[in-house]
């Protein structure tokens, strides 16, 4: 297996579990990831997980040290990063989770941070782009943006863990949705059990 390059984003919607699954499976495949959160992003760490987001980047390194993949960070304000070029060459890049504001955003073509213009380049040089929404209920606007993106060619997998599979843990509805991002970045995995037709 060749090593790809992969560029994850993390918003403030509610979810992180959903983006550290796919950054530690990538990472564990020895696949470089390319890795950018916006302030309200770690905010939602801080909640969802306890961390002390003074530590940041810290936080990340040692959760992931174990595994052989290469991790890059990039500050959320740095609108020279090498991601923001569409000379820069991935795979694909995710959103996950992606908050309403971002996911207008990224519709829209206002790139006010790098999560949005790492975004646009995607659209732009026509390369996968997938985006995983936190939020409900959904409004018109939130529909109406989605619509939107999916007309740009961009692919929308909402947080919607499925129960066919038998899920008896958190953990096991995290790796669902993980699952289904891997799945559309052709990444092999085995981190649910997929249906095989009724018995």
């Amino acid at each position: 297996m060749s090593a790809k390059r992969f560029v994850i984003a993390m918003t403030g919607a509610s979810g992180a579990p959903y983006g550290l699954a796919v950054i530690e499976e990538l990472l564990r495949q020895e696949h470089e990831v390319h890795l950018l959160l916006t302030e309200a992003a770690w905010r939602v760490l801080k909640e969802e997980h306890q961390w002390e987001i003074q530590k940041r980047e810290q936080l990340f390194l040692e959760r992931f040290q174990h595994l052989p993949g290469e991790l890059v960070f990039h500050p959320v304000k740095d609108i020279g990063a090498s991601i923001a070029s569409g000379s820069f060459q991935c795979e694909a890049m995710v959103v996950v989770p992606c908050s309403m504001g971002t996911l207008a955003r990224i519709a829209n073509g206002f790139s006010a941070n790098l999560v949005e213009r790492a975004a646009d380049v995607m659209i732009k040089e026509k390369r996968p782009l997938i985006i995983v929404p936190r939020e409900t209920p959904l409004s018109a606007i939130h529909l109406e943006n989605m619509l939107k993106l999916s007309t740009y060619g961009v692919s929308i997998i909402p947080a919607m863990p499925a129960f066919y599979h038998q899920p008896e843990t958190i953990e096991d509805l995290v790796n669902f949705m993980a699952g289904k991002v891997l799945d559309l970045l052709q990444v092999d995995h085995q981190l649910y059990q997929r249906w095989e037709g009724g018995r």
